[in-house]
Parts: C-alpha cells; structure tokens; sequence
C-alpha cells in the first residue's frame, strides 16, 4: 500500500464517520494525489486558484475539489466551473462574484463563511455579528446560486492548546447562534463547521469540527 494511501485510512479511522477529510495537496506532485486517489480518497485542498484549476484539468473529473486559500474577486472564474466547494468567503463582495460565475456555469457552488477566531491579525474572517448581518440582508437573500454550508476558521498559530480549544469554541458559538437567530441557520444544509488541520485537529474534533484540513500528517512538509 502506498504511504500517502496507508495515512489517509489511518487518519478516517481515526476520525468519527461524519468528520470529512480534505486531504491538503497544495504544493503537491499529481503523482501523490493519484495515490490517495487510486486508495479511495476524493476530497482535496488547493490554496492557489491556478494549481487548482492546472490539477483538476489533468486529474480525474470526479475529485472533489475544495479551495481553500484567500481567495480574489476577479479568479472565481477560473474554478467555478468545477469546484465543489469554496471555503473562507469573507466578504458579500465576494459572495457575489461567486454568485454571478455559478449563474454563467448553471451551477450552485457550495461555500463555507470565514469566521475570524484568531488573534493574528494576517488573518481574514468575518466577526459573528457580521455573520449575523449580512444573513440577514436583502442582499444575501438574492443570491440563488450560492449555497452556504456552514463556518470555517482558523485558529492562532500557537503551541497553547487552551488557547486553540477556546478559539475553536468560539465559532462553535458564532454557528450555533446563526441556527437558533438566523432564518437561514434552519436550514438543512447548513451544517459545516470546518476547523482543524495537521497540528490541532484532534482538539477540532473534540470541539465539534465536521470538516479538517490536513496536509503535512499526508503528503509530508511542504516543498514551497
């Protein structure tokens, strides 16, 4: 059995059944993708919007592609054909723009919100009331071809694991809010909550992630 392979399936037994794991391939040779591919594995991360598209060009059609870098305005175009989901949407500008290349692609693409829960300030996300206002505008409500799946976030880069599980503890509370007091929150596919990666995602679990991020404990440390 391949090693990236023999990971993968260490990692989901690991992992409770409805946890989802996006393999992070950023930086990655096609030929260590096929190996989690060919072992089963079908969701995989991309930060860059041109490697993204390169490798879903080159590799099977049925990879479920997840973007998960910041992403710009002017490169929706360049995924939305194909995407399954983007994550870290941190803006209604930025929600339109998805909006308007899913309607020319026929499609409704799936995004996550980025939940600011770190102390850093390189960090992007949105505050949960500004979550809770934008939910609730008429300009949200018009987007059709946008389907918001849940929260995402990312915690301070630090070794204090209190600090980490109160982050992660935060977005918790942002997305149960937005099910008890936002319309939308009722919803049946809004149930995502993606927090966690290499280093902490055990903590994420315990605090109620549905989706980790892990690319290094896979593919090994990054190249560049």
């Amino acid at each position: 059995m391949m090693e990236v392979t023999r990971k993968i399936r260490e990692l989901k037994a690991e992992l409770p059944a409805d946890v989802c794991l996006v393999a992070v391939s950023k930086t990655k040779p096609d030929e260590l993708i096929m190996d989690a591919y060919e072992g089963g594995h079908r969701d995989f991360g991309e930060n860059k919007v041109q490697d993204l598209a390169a490798k879903a060009e080159r590799l099977p059609g049925d990879i479920r592609w997840h973007m998960i870098g910041h992403l710009q305005t002017n490169k929706v175009k360049y995924i939305a054909p194909f995407v399954h989901m983007i994550h870290g949407v941190d803006s209604l500008k930025l929600l339109k723009a998805i909006n308007k290349e899913a309607l020319k692609n026929q499609r409704i693409i799936d995004v996550l919100l980025q939940a600011k829960i770190a102390t850093e300030e390189s960090k992007f996300g949105l505050a949960g009331d500004e979550i809770l206002d934008m939910l609730a505008s008429e300009e949200f409500r018009a987007l059709e071809n946008v389907r918001l799946r849940g929260l995402m976030g990312m915690a301070t880069y630090t070794e204090n694991s209190d600090q980490i599980r109160a982050e992660f503890q935060s977005l918790k509370r942002i997305f149960d809010e937005i099910r008890s007091s936002s319309e939308y929150g009722q919803r049946e596919h809004f149930n995502q909550r993606s927090f966690g990666m290499s280093g902490d995602y055990k903590l994420a679990v315990e605090e109620g992630s549905t989706m980790v991020r892990i690319g290094s404990l896979i593919f090994g440390v990054r190249s560049r």
